[in-house]
Formats: structure tokens, C-alpha cells, sequence
């Protein structure tokens, strides 16, 4: 029986989605809370890694067990009981066979939330970036160069392993938002996030992204500049990553 599970976690409390031998991971606290209730070892394929910090909305994985479970809903409900609550199931559902949550996958999306102004309500899942100047307009043009089809090893955290550096990149951009609480409601201004869709990311790849467009915020890059980054194909020409706390994987799209 093979089965699809949607969830969302807090990625401060592990080292990442993937299994790690000495470090906790959402992979491991998940196929340890399926191993307890199915009373078997069970193994759990998910959409994709995240980085040490990183959070997810409506993350998707995939799992499959000999015996039927005959009630999903009361399944799911004794799942979220026994899992930590930094992880929350939101459904587990019956797949077509063959359904793999990460090679299925033709889009993800993450979100990165900067704020501009020290705010004790968005500390934890924001990153402060206080300079006094930073050239959004800018920021975009510069974005929008790393739109389409590219080699993007010049992102990629050094020492991987990935079989291409290629990604195709639908999405990127600078908007500005108000948090649901904040200390600065008059201040829409001091509340960005930065939205990225591309078939496939490369570790450590929308962290250095966003570090270098910051970059072009404050006038050390011009927008024209990325450009000559990417053909350039050398991680050491980019800019330093950000925090992964502020980074969030909000979407995933299938066939």
C-alpha cells in the first residue's frame, strides 16, 4: 500500500529534512513516528532536502507498508500525538502507485522574510537586515536576470554532489508584506519577503541568491552584474548566504 502524507515543520529544532546518523532530522522523528504506529520499519521518500533551520509549508512524502490502513483520518490524528510540535500532519492520503514525492515534483517554491526594524515578533522566523538603504527596485531587475533556464553553480554551496547545476527558474521577486502581528503595522516598508518557483534548487541555492541580491540593495552589485555572476559558474563570485531561518519551502507542485 503506498501512501502520501502532507505536513508542515519548524526547521529550527533539526538539522534538515534528510536523515542525519548524529543530528535530529524530520525525516528521522517521521519514519520513527510511522515505524511505532504500523509496527514495522517503514522508510518515507520526501519532495526534497532543506537546509539546517529551514521550514516547510504543506511539505509532501511518501511511504509504503504491506498492511492497509484502514482509517487514514484517526491514523493521522495518532500520528500528530506521537510526533514532536514542530511537526504537524495535515493528511495522509492513498497514492497511485509509482508516485514518488520528490521526482514527481515540476515546481517548489521558498519564501525569504527580511524586516527592517528590530521586531520581537518576527525575530525567530525573519532575518533583521537593519542597513539603513536598500534599493528594492534594483533588487528586482536583478532578479529577474536569474529568471529561465541556467547553470547556477555559482549558488551552490561548494562540495556538492548534484548530477546538474541546471535549474529553471519561473519566479523571483522582491514584495513587501505586513506580518499577521508585528511592532511596526505603520511601517508596510519594513517587511519583505522574497518569493522564488524553479523546477529544482541546488543546496544552499535561494540562501545565496537572496545574500547577493541584498548585495544589490545596498549599491556593492549592480542589477546588471548577475548576469556575468552566473556565467561565471564560481560560488566564490556570489554573495554570502543568509540565515536559513528565515527560509520557508511554500510550495510544491506535481504532474
Amino acid at each position: 500500500m503506498h501512501y502520501k502524507i502532507t505536513l508542515s515543520y519548524n526547521g529550527s529544532d533539526f538539522c534538515g529534512w534528510q536523515r542525519q546518523n548524529d543530528a535530529p532530522s524530520v525525516q528521522q522523528k517521521l519514519e520513527s513516528g510511522l515505524s511505532t504506529l504500523l509496527r514495522r520499519d517503514i522508510t518515507v521518500t520526501g519532495a526534497g532536502r532543506t537546509d539546517t533551520g529551514v521550514s516547510a509549508i504543506g511539505y509532501v512524502a511518501d511511504f509504503e507498508t504491506v498492511a492497509a490502513i484502514d482509517d487514514l483520518e484517526e491514523f493521522t490524528r495518532k500520528l500528530n500525538a506521537i510526533l514532536p510540535d514542530s511537526i504537524c500532519i495535515h493528511s495522509v492520503e492513498d497514492c497511485i502507485d509509482g508516485f514518488n514525492s520528490r521526482f514527481d515534483a515540476v515546481r517548489r517554491e521558498y519564501t525569504y522574510y527580511i524586516h527592517r526594524s528590530k521586531d520581537p515578533f518576527v525575530e525567530n522566523y525573519s532575518y533583521r537586515y537593519a542597513y539603513p538603504e536598500l534599493d528594492f527596485d534594483a533588487m528586482n531587475k536583478a532578479a529577474e536576470l536569474i529568471l529561465g533556464k541556467h547553470d547556477f553553480s555559482c549558488f551552490e554551496k561548494t562540495g556538492s554532489d548534484n548530477r546538474t547545476s541546471i535549474c529553471t527558474v519561473s519566479e523571483a521577486h522582491w514584495y513587501p508584506y505586513t506580518p499577521t502581528v508585528c511592532a511596526h503595522s505603520s511601517k508596510e516598508a519594513s517587511y519583505w519577503m522574497f518569493r522564488i518557483s524553479a523546477d529544482r534548487f541546488l543546496r544552499n541555492m535561494v540562501r545565496a541568491i537572496v545574500g547577493t541580491l541584498l548585495e544589490v540593495g545596498r549599491g556593492k552589485r549592480t542589477p546588471e552584474s548577475i548576469s556575468v555572476l552566473i556565467d561565471s559558474k564560481n560560488r566564490c563570485n556570489a554573495g554570502e548566504s543568509v540565515p536559513g531561518h528565515a527560509l520557508f519551502l511554500t510550495g510544491i507542485k506535481y504532474k
